[in-house]
């Protein structure tokens, strides 16, 4: 039995950043494989894109960061202030979803017109042992998530306010631009 889900995609952080970044986002379980794919509109152009569903591994219902989760008043939304209402990153829609690495450089970039398309094909079997191995459940719970697109040119002025960097990435690569609800279709 195939089971789908979507997220329509809408921007986060668009007046700071200069573009409206949206697009969709399809999830299909078909048999043991979930296939991906991502299309992405009007983010910055010729940025990596990390991309990744977030959540609460406690099954609570996430919900989209907006405005409303700028609580130190910069005026942008970082990925700290988003873990309120979205949860802790989970899997990335990187090379290789299945090993939850999230902090590398195998996202996807964006052309010189800011859009890129994302498509894989996930072993749903080594999936859901690397979620249980690391949020003690294998289940995905998809309709519970909402997805993030992040990443903005490095070259962009940001304030010393913003948060997230992870590892040696720093905030530039972890900003949201773009955020979704995950749906059961």
């Amino acid at each position: 039995m195939t089971q789908k889900y979507s997220a329509e995609i809408v921007p986060l952080n668009e007046d700071k950043i200069g573009t409206a970044a949206h697009g969709k986002a399809t999830f299909e379980i078909v048999g043991d494989i979930l296939k991906i794919h991502i299309s992405m509109h009007d983010t910055p152009k010729n940025t990596q894109h990390w991309e990744h569903f977030h959540g609460f591994p406690d099954g609570k219902e996430a919900q989209i960061a907006t405005k409303a989760q700028d609580v130190n008043g910069d005026g942008f939304v970082d990925l700290p202030e988003t873990e309120p209402v979205s949860g802790t990153t989970m899997v990335p829609f990187d090379a290789a979803p299945h090993d939850m690495n999230v902090p590398n450089d195998t996202y996807p970039v964006s052309d010189d017109n800011g859009n890129f398309e994302y498509e894989k094909d996930v072993p749903l079997d080594k999936l859901q042992a690397k979620f249980k191995e690391v949020f003690g459940t294998d289940d995905l719970e998809l309709d519970k998530r909402v997805i993030y697109v992040h990443g903005v040119p490095d070259d962009l002025k940001l304030p010393d306010t913003i948060a997230g960097a992870v590892g040696h990435y720093d905030q530039h690569v972890t900003l949201p631009i773009a955020v979704g609800k995950i749906k059961k279709d």
